[in-house]
Parts: structure tokens; C-alpha cells; sequence
């Protein structure tokens, strides 16, 4: 037996006992990834479910490892619950807005545009994604701040007391656009914006060309086309990104921090628990709210056919 045979023997061994055994071959593939989502993901979020039914010692300020919902239901309090009322407010917010902005675009490049538009339309959506997520946040607070380009803007064009007006309206307002909530709005609903357009447009994109013709010749207006056909179809798309849009931000601590008032977000106050406060317990309890709103919305995604427009 030559030396090429000898050494050639011991592979083709175990390609033969992958082939007998594709359950093993599966394994050996998928073990390390598995592991690590298993020790280092789910772990991480049983070690927060455990801690969130601890409680705080008040008077030593020590966590108490005994099994009680106390702490669940500090997150029932008027400033605890407000916080989470208006995390899921923001969010929603800028879902909505994320859609209306996103389907006239992501409609476009699905339906007509093609060939060089088309790369046009991927190069304009993805290049944001390629700067530093805190470069966009910090560039967004110079553009709003008191000093900034829209402030100037606003003078140039003689609108500065109509800009005035709105910062003093109290929930949306602030000494600048920079330390309001609108801001906080404009700058969330940039930085998630492309992860709306993307599903929309690739659903957009099944919907049938037949279809919409066949709706025409039935003497469908381009309004109804759009209502009973397009829209339907497309919808997919919409609750996908959705799912990025909400999560994305119900999570989020840096944009609020940086370009926002100094009502917390959810984000926030587990930083806020977790770091200054040295509240582990209510910390854990926070991060378990978002966790259990996207579960629920998650099963309801897939229910829509979210998940096919990924």
C-alpha cells in the first residue's frame, strides 16, 4: 500500500461515517454556535429572569437572594411605569413613522426602479449603516442643537418664533431641539429607518406584476389596486421591520442619553439601576419587560408572515 493510500484511508473513514451519520455531521457543525447561544445568550437572560424576583435591602443596600415579586411590582409605581409607558409610546412612534416613510420609497425601488437606480437605491440605504453608530447620534446633536444648522435654518427663513412655539409646547419640547423629545424622535427615526425600507421593499417585490394588471383590467382604481392588492401583500414587509424599528428601540439607552430630556426610557433606567443605582434587582426586572413585549409581538409576526419578508 502506497504512503498516499495509507494517509487517504482515515479521511475517507470519516467522510464515510458523515455520510452514515448526518445527525452526527449536524451536530459537529452546529455544536459551537449552539454551545454559545445556549451558555453565553439564553444563559445571560436566565441569570436576569433568576435575579429580577430578588430583591433590594434598603437599609444596607444589599441583594436579598430570596425568591419574592416584590420587586415586579416596583415596576408598577408611578415613576417606573410612566417610564415604560413612554419607552412603548416613543417606539410605536417611530414605527409608524418609519412606515410612512419608508413604503414610498421602498414601493419605487421595487416597482420600477432597476439597474443602475436599483444600486442607487441599495448604495443610499446602506451607506448610513456604514458610519459609527455614535458618529450619526453625535452629528444628529450638533445639527439640532440651539446653535446648530436647523436653528439657523428656521432664522433665515423667518421662523424662528414658530420654532420657539413648538420647543415650548411641554411634551415635545425642550430649551432645543437637541434636549427634546422631538429630537430624540428625528434621531431614532434616521438610524432605523433602512431596517424598515429593506423588508418592505423585498416583500413589495413578491407581490405579483399579474396580479396588479389583472386588478387594472378589472376595472380597480389605482387607489383600490393599492388597498386590496398591493398593500395586503406587502404587509409582510411592514410588520418585519417593524420588529426592528420597535425592538431597536425599546432597547436603546445611547440616543436618549445623548439627544433627549431627562425622562428616562427603559434602556436608560436599567443603566441607571444597574450602574449608579446598584439596583441589580429592578434592573433585571426592567430588562424583562421589553424581552416579554417582543416575545408577544414576535408570535404575532410570525402569525402574519413576518418572517417570510426577511
Amino acid at each position: 500500500m502506497t504512503t498516499a493510500a495509507a494517509s487517504a484511508r482515515p479521511t475517507r473513514g470519516a467522510a464515510d461515517l458523515f455520510w452514515r451519520r448526518p445527525g452526527l455531521r449536524t451536530l459537529l457543525m452546529l455544536g459551537v454556535p449552539l454551545l454559545w447561544l445556549i451558555v453565553v445568550y439564553l444563559g445571560s437572560l436566565a441569570s436576569l429572569l433568576v435575579q429580577s424576583f430578588y430583591s433590594l435591602d434598603d437599609f444596607s443596600g444589599l441583594v436579598v437572594e430570596e425568591w419574592t415579586l416584590s420587586t415586579y411590582a416596583q415596576l408598577f409605581t408611578a415613576a417606573n411605569l410612566a417610564i415604560i409607558l413612554r419607552t412603548l409610546g416613543m417606539a410605536a412612534a417611530i414605527t409608524l413613522a418609519s412606515v410612512a416613510i419608508a413604503f414610498p420609497i421602498a414601493y419605487f425601488a421595487a416597482r420600477y426602479a432597476a439597474g443602475r437606480w436599483k444600486a442607487f437605491f441599495y448604495l443610499s440605504v446602506m451607506l448610513p449603516l456604514w458610519s459609527s453608530y455614535l458618529v450619526k447620534v453625535y452629528a444628529w446633536k450638533l445639527i439640532l442643537a440651539k446653535e446648530g444648522i436647523l436653528t439657523w435654518a428656521f432664522a433665515k427663513l423667518g421662523l424662528s418664533p414658530l420654532l420657539d412655539w413648538y420647543l415650548s409646547l411641554r411634551v415635545v419640547g425642550g430649551n432645543s431641539l437637541s434636549v427634546s423629545t422631538t429630537g430624540t424622535f428625528l434621531v431614532f427615526v434616521y438610524i432605523w429607518l433602512p431596517y424598515m425600507i429593506l423588508p418592505m421593499q423585498a416583500a413589495l417585490e413578491r407581490v405579483p406584476a399579474s396580479l396588479v394588471d389583472a386588478s387594472a383590467d378589472l376595472g380597480a382604481s389605482p387607489a383600490e389596486t393599492f388597498r386590496h392588492v398591493i398593500l395586503p401583500l406587502g404587509f409582510p414587509g411592514v410588520v418585519a421591520g417593524s420588529i426592528f424599528t420597535f425592538s431597536l428601540t425599546l432597547g436603546d439607552y445611547i440616543v436618549p442619553q445623548i439627544v433627549g430630556t431627562s425622562r428616562l426610557m427603559i434602556g436608560q433606567a436599567v443603566y441607571a439601576q444597574q450602574g449608579t443605582a446598584g439596583n441589580i434587582p429592578l434592573a433585571a426586572a426592567f430588562t424583562v419587560v421589553p424581552v416579554v413585549i417582543m416575545a408577544a409581538y414576535l408570535t404575532l409576526a410570525r402569525r402574519l408572515g413576518a418572517f417570510d419578508a426577511l
